[in-house]
């Protein structure tokens, strides 16, 4: 049997996988510069938050296995993670 919270974690990166592939689409039947950036802005936008989310549904499933030091030390690695990725 399939564990819920794995599950629920693998349904977001189909889901991001899925937004991908429909973006590149979008992309070559636009065949313009200017709207497969908007195309592309909109995934940017997407790919933090599926992350974030794939993320949080991960650390809710091990929070009872995890010490308090070691939570914060993966909340410490998340945090660093989105500075660098959000930072211009």
């Amino acid at each position: 049997m399939i564990n819920k919270i794995v599950l629920s974690m693998a349904s977001l990166r189909l889901l991001s996988g899925s937004l991908e592939i429909i973006a590149a689409l979008l992309m070559i039947r636009f065949n313009q510069i200017e709207k497969a950036l908007l195309v592309n802005t909109g995934l940017a936008m997407a790919g933090p938050l599926i992350l974030l989310a794939t993320t949080t549904i991960g650390l809710v499933g091990i929070a009872e296995k995890l010490s308090i030091g070691k939570m914060l030390w993966v909340v410490a690695g998340v945090s660093c993670i989105f500075i660098g990725i959000l930072k211009k």
